[in-house]
């Protein structure tokens, strides 16, 4: 560059101080590790987070807590969970609806009493009272409640904090005391020895719940005869009529004649007290090629010659109606048993066909014992080793060296058909992660036959989100069987029993519950353990108090948990019971969501809840279960602050967490990992650009004094509302639907497509280069702030800290302090005018065609910006025919300029076609032709015009820019 031209250069002002150019504090980056716990500041002192909700004027709205467990770290599972409660009380709060929602803790049982235990030595364990425990698992429990209630908060979680529920509350204990009171004086509650799911490495009765089924285990199997040792004359002489003659000696009948059994669990062999048959099926009597009659179900012996090895051969076929009274002696015990009718869980699907039956080791087999008449055995103590009652094989232990013992007894009895591994569902305790047993003890039960019918009538009136949530727990509560409630720990609330201490009389009435609910109302549970027989009993038990002696189990955690309406929904001021929500992980079914339903309705005779929602469970990006082994968990607390790799794992806030819970379709697992986060935060990032180019175009706009009626807008400017209206009718419905994942989806379509890409693409330049007072301005600015104040209130629920930070960087005054306060953003009749869809859709179709071709020329090195371009169009569809002559009869000379829409410096519709094209293109809308734009390039506007060079004073300046000059007290720089 010579003097010359750098001389001119220099002199040449600039018009950047002539320009509408952006002014906001709103940033373009978060900044979120400051800002957001500035925001919930904020609303702490406004009383906006938890008060807000109670001061409304509309119904009550209750979404119940389902309380997690009160030990470790938050995890992706709690996000999911939390964030979506959150959302659906906002959107209620915005809605008008009287909210309160109290957190809850589920804060007894085992794994607190472990971690108690695990952080004493041998001597201090030693010392350890029941009383001495319970008072540190409290202590450790409250703890853990402290460290999670802050992480809730973190994420922007609105709740009563100051008043949560802890099911280790006096008053809660008490409530729950009420439960079981009302549910033992309705009958419902009974003890008895019966098999339950018994935990050796937890030493305690568990529930269904509380069962984990984990992929690959595999049981012992083995197929097992019994001799024979006496046939009821029906059956003897059933057979005599096919011809089969059998001894009458027992010892020889033993040997021509046996019962096979096969079974997974050796370790029961010793409490075989029968084998069961179908009486609908039909038996074989089958030579084993040896001269051995195996009795078999007569439609496996072809499967059973292959699995045992044996040329199975049919010699007779009786029903087995006629097999019950056979009676067979036991191969290792020095014992005889019958054979007897069961029911029809017997079946042909495996093993023999005959089930070996022992009463205190199996559901099925307990009825099956008692129809019969069977005693209850159960050689098996709480450790899960083998008492006297077995035998040879005391000492033993079931889950450990058992198994291989009774199979090596029963090859040198010569008993042992076959003997292989099986791999099958097995329970396991969920806490330990280790395996279970059936095992016959004296439990408490809540017996579910006495309220089945109601609980499935109650279900059938509950609004289940997912529909298939409805037959989930259908099914679980049709299959039930009786509920045992007892477990044999400490750290639990008691159940209120007094035990007679010579003959084991119970003592459990109207006066002894009322006397200890009242007690634990004042004291708390550990009265329990606190006082004696003589002041926990009533005054008129007071004289034979030596006679009693107080129960040493507690309660199932589940019933804890699940007597919540009791204590909090039905209790507590701005509540209602039932609720108006439940809203946990889909495994509550069988959990939390059916220890609510079955005590409610054990009491009152309807479901706590009107309508359930679950969710799935999160997931690694490849679909996996998160695990420390694996090296995939995903800290949420590192998404909201990051990691110490902080290139790595960048801290996104936690709003961007909040984005996430609402992008998925949580009725499924969903996935979460660094490649969905960069995706969310791209996301996150457009709706916040294009907030924050709504704020900064605003800087000198009031509403009260610049507004324009919406009546006197511009087309463009009308459908922009139009378009905001649709939008905010199918956000509306999506909250209320609670599909989440459809706001995620219109919003980024409504920001991206409708907004960043149209509207305020095409508005740039009237917001930019117009005087500041032209009306042109001024139109879209009304429309830019009557979205970006209901923009704020659309994404409250889910970006609330992204929406809050907009509403106090509003430019202009407002009536509300918080964008919450300002309520869920409502349509004004004024905006609606469908007549406005058709034919801008039409004319954005035909904007997208233009802009292909011209990112076809940039792509050549034909052109550069778009204003470089003039475009002649040929309309072929009628539809664009009739949108180009509504926009020519309708428009706003000013605004709705095709050329304007279309950001090109020239167009030309119809006329003759242009000799000198960079590019051209013919499709069934439109006829497109491109070419370089006549004229000069504006040094403010950069349109190509013309009359640029006609004006001495600007001579680099068009004429619409010179008339804005004229009418602005400027100074160029």
């Amino acid at each position: 560059m010579n003097k010359e031209t750098r001389g001119a250069a220099e002199e040449r002002p600039s018009y950047k101080n002539t320009l509408n150019l952006l002014q906001t504090s709103f940033g373009m980056r978060a900044n979120a590790v400051t800002r957001e716990p500035e925001l919930q500041s904020f609303w702490a002192e406004h009383g906006i987070d938890f008060k807000l909700g109670l001061t409304n004027k509309g119904p009550t709205f209750t979404l119940h807590d389902g309380p997690p467990y009160a030990n470790g770290a938050l995890h992706m599972g709690h996000a999911l969970n939390k964030v979506l409660k959150d959302i659906v009380n906002k959107h209620q709060i915005l809605k008008g609806r009287r909210v309160r929602f109290v957190p809850g803790w589920d804060c007894h049982g085992l794994p607190i009493e472990l971690k108690v235990l695990q952080s004493m030595d041998q001597e201090q364990r030693q010392a350890l009272t029941p009383i001495k425990l319970r008072k540190k698992a409290a202590a450790y429990a409250r703890k853990q409640v402290e460290g999670q209630m802050k992480g809730f908060q973190r994420w922007g979680i609105w709740a009563d904090w100051d008043q949560p529920y802890l099911s280790l509350q006096k008053d809660y204990e008490a409530a729950q005391i009420r439960v079981f009171g009302d549910m033992v004086l309705k009958g419902h509650i009974y003890r008895g020895l019966k098999p339950v799911h018994w935990s050796p490495s937890s030493r305690t009765a568990l529930a269904e719940a509380e069962l984990e089924y984990p992929d690959g285990h595999t049981s012992p199997s083995v197929y097992a005869a019994f001799p024979a040792v006496e046939l009821p004359a029906v059956l003897r002489d059933a057979l005599q009529a096919d011809g089969i003659v059998l001894p009458s000696q027992a010892e020889e009948l033993g040997k021509t004649l046996q019962v096979a059994i096969w079974t997974t669990t050796p370790w029961t062999l010793p409490a075989n007290l029968a084998v069961s048959v179908n009486e609908r099926l039909d038996y074989a009597l089958a030579d084993d090629g040896s001269g051995r009659l195996l009795l078999v179900a007569a439609d496996l012996i072809e499967s059973l010659s292959g699995t045992l090895a044996l040329p199975l051969k049919r010699k007779a076929t009786v029903k087995g109606s006629l097999l019950a009274g056979l009676i067979y002696r036991h191969p290792l015990l020095d014992r005889t048993s019958p054979i007897v009718i069961g029911g029809e869980y017997i079946t042909t699907e495996s093993g023999t066909g005959l089930v070996h039956t022992a009463p205190g080791h199996g559901v099925d087999d307990f009825h099956t014992g008692q129809k019969n008449g069977l005693p209850v055995l159960c050689p098996v103590d709480e450790a899960g080793t083998l008492t006297e009652d077995a035998g040879p094989f005391a000492g033993l232990n079931v889950l450990k060296d058992a198994n291989p013992a009774i199979i090596e007894a029963l090859e040198q009895a010569d008993a042992l058909l076959k003997h292989e591994p099986y791999g099958h569902r097995y329970p396991y305790d969920w806490r330990t992660k280790k395996p279970t047993i059936f095992r016959a003890t004296e439990q408490w039960f809540a017996s579910i036959d006495g309220f089945r019918d109601d609980a499935l009538d109650a279900i059938d009136k509950v609004n289940w989100t997912p529909a298939s949530g409805r037959n989930r727990i259908e099914s679980m509560v049709k299959e039930r069987g009786d509920w045992c409630i007892s477990r044999q720990r400490t750290w639990g609330v008691p159940i209120p029993v007094f035990y007679n201490r010579t003959n084991g009389e119970v003592l459990l009435n109207a006066d002894t519950l009322a006397h200890i609910q009242g007690l634990i109302a004042d004291h708390g549970a550990d009265v329990w353990w606190e006082k004696d027989e003589s002041e926990l009993l009533p005054a008129a038990y007071a004289s034979e108090a030596d006679q009693w002696q107080k129960g040493t189990d507690t309660m199932d955690v589940w019933f804890d948990s699940g007597s919540s309406w009791a204590a909090v929904a039905s209790q507590r001021d701005n509540l209602s019971y039932p609720a108006d929500l439940y809203l946990e992980g889909s495994d509550q079914h069988r959990g939390w969501f059916q220890s609510s339903l079955l005590t409610s309705v054990a009491v009152n005779g309807h479901a706590p809840y009107q309508r359930v929602l679950t969710h799935g469970f999160a997931l690694d990006e490849k679909g996996r279960k998160m695990s420390k082994s694996l090296g995939n968990v995903v800290d949420p607390m590192v998404i909201i602050a990051g990691g110490k790799n902080q290139k790595q794992d960048p801290p996104y806030g936690a709003d961007v967490l909040r984005l996430w819970v609402s992008s998925v379709d949580y009725s499924a697992d969903v996935p979460i990992g660094a490649g969905i986060l960069r995706q969310l935060a791209d996301v996150y990032r457009k709706v916040r650009n294009t907030s924050r180019y709504l704020l900064g175009n605003l800087h000198d706009f009031n509403p009260t004094q610049d507004a324009i009626p919406v009546h006197e807008l511009p087309l463009l400017d009308r459908w922009m509302l139009q378009r905001s209206a649709e939008v905010l009718d199918d956000i509306n419905a999506a909250f209320e639907n609670f599909e989440f994942y459809r706001f995620f989806q219109l919003l980024q379509n409504y920001c991206v497509s409708d907004l960043s890409n149209f509207y305020l693409d095409i508005a740039k330049d009237r917001l930019y280069v117009s005087a500041p007072n032209d009306r042109r301005r001024r139109s879209c600015q009304t429309v830019m702030a009557l979205i970006i104040e209901r923009l704020a209130g659309l994404i409250a629920p889910v970006l609330c800290h992204m929406a809050e930070d907009i509403w106090q960087n509003l430019p202009y005054p407002v009536p509300h302090t918080s964008v919450f306060q300002n309520g869920w953003p409502s349509v004004p009749a004024d905006w609606r005018d469908p007549a406005l869809t058709a034919p801008v859709q039409h004319l954005r179709q035909l904007r997208t065609a233009v802009n292909k071709v011209l990112e076809d020329c940039r792509n050549q090195q034909e052109l550069g910006a778009s204003l470089e371009a003039a475009v002649r169009l040929e309309a072929h569809s009628p539809e664009l025919q009739t949108a180009l002559q509504w926009l020519d009869e309708h428009g706003d000379a000013e605004v709705d300029g095709l050329r304007d829409w279309l950001l090109v410096s020239q167009l030309q519709i119809g006329g003759e076609p242009w000799a000198e094209l960079l590019a051209s293109q013919d499709n069934e809308q439109a006829l497109i032709e491109v070419a370089h734009a006549r004229g000069s390039k504006c040094s403010r506007c950069w349109h190509y015009e013309a009359d640029v060079g006609q004006h001495a004073d600007h001579p680099d300046l068009c004429g619409r820019c010179i008339d804005v000059l004229k009418r602005g007290d400027y100074q160029l720089a």
